[in-house]
């Protein structure tokens, strides 16, 4: 069956024509499921009996399953859930003084090899449906009995290889007569797909878009990211001037730090230079270690410097409050499970 959550409203108003209801319905029906966030058919009680019983006949509300949950002494949670393929994905829920946010994933495994990551060396399955990308949010909200104000892109998966689905999700995520998330607290994180990046940028949605740019050299980059040798540094920065000119959005650069690799002065000095004049803004990550991963962590001293440097060059750079490490549902760390 189809999974009714793939549709956005103006969607899911041409799939109810095509099955004989009036588009009012296919309204009615989207407020209960993500203004009320119902879990069945029948909770819809101001339609009728005929028309939930097609429902029920037709399409499925895919209710994720909660197969672990986990709380890190800083209050962040982190949950793995059934998809219902026989696969799992991972999502956290991080609270600030501002409300909740949500990292949801947007594939089953990941493509793009990034040495940093957890998900490098697990094989790719399949890219997430629209549906399956909101039900994280849905199935949070649900256990928690909270609402979440602010959703990143970035989970297991690269958000942008899975364009289609990832910006219908947003398009979910964003409409005022659904979930109703602002686009600008919405982010979606590339590894520098550039293709996508022009792409995003006519898109007319006004979310952040961050980029993790972790290095200043080709050399370096490529060798932590492979990425870059379909799109290099080059590239990747003039998609980001150009993606800033036609939306006049700033971007966020995001750049973990790794001991003595791009973590000293000079890196601090190119990165002034590559992004000298742009919109934009440096999110500074203290790298997380990995299961046979090969990078450590800067020391808290360069992490400091390196940001100072920064912000006295003209370049705005915050360092990331870390959250969630210690069950392993920081930066970098999610992975993909079989069940």
């Amino acid at each position: 069956m189809k999974n009714i959550k793939d549709y956005n409203l103006e969607e899911l108003k041409k799939e109810f024509i095509e099955i004989g209801e009036k588009p009012f319905r296919a309204e009615q029906v989207f407020k209960w499921i993500y203004e009320s966030n119902v879990t069945s058919f029948d909770d819809m009680t101001n339609i009728s009996l005929e028309l939930r019983e097609k429902l029920k006949h037709n399409y499925t509300l895919c209710i994720y399953k909660i197969i672990k949950k986990q709380e890190a002494t800083d209050g962040t949670k982190k949950y793995l859930f059934d998809v219902l393929d026989g696969n799992a994905i991972e999502t956290v829920l991080m609270q600030y003084h501002h409300g909740y946010s949500i990292c949801v994933s947007s594939q089953i495994g990941c493509k793009m090899g990034c040495k940093f990551c957890a998900s490098t060396g697990i094989q790719f399955v399949r890219s997430l449906t629209s549906g399956e990308i909101v039900e994280q949010l849905l199935a949070v909200e649900r256990e928690e009995n909270i609402k979440i104000s602010n959703v990143v892109f970035m989970g297991i998966g690269e958000p942008l290889d899975n364009y289609e689905n990832v910006v219908n999700a947003i398009r979910i995520i964003n409409n005022p007569k659904g979930i109703n998330i602002g686009a600008r607290h919405i982010s979606i994180s590339t590894s520098g797909l550039v293709p996508k990046i022009y792409k995003l940028a006519e898109e007319n949605i006004q979310c952040t878009l961050s980029i993790s740019l972790h290095a200043t050299t080709d050399e370096k980059r490529s060798s932590m990211m492979p990425v870059n040798n379909s799109y290099n540094i080059g590239q990747l920065i003039q998609a980001c001037k150009d993606y800033i000119e036609i939306t006049n959005r700033r971007i966020s650069f995001e750049y973990a730090l790794a001991k003595d690799n791009n973590d000293n002065i000079e890196d601090a000095k190119r990165l002034v230079k590559l992004l000298k004049g742009m919109i934009c803004h440096v999110n500074l990550i203290p790298i997380n270690k990995i299961e046979n991963g090969k990078y450590t962590k800067s020391s808290n001293e360069n992490i400091i410097k390196f940001r100072d440097y920064l912000n006295e060059h003209g370049i705005v750079a915050t360092i990331r409050r870390e959250l969630g490490s210690d069950i392993d549902a920081a930066c970098g760390q999610l992975r993909r499970k079989n069940l």
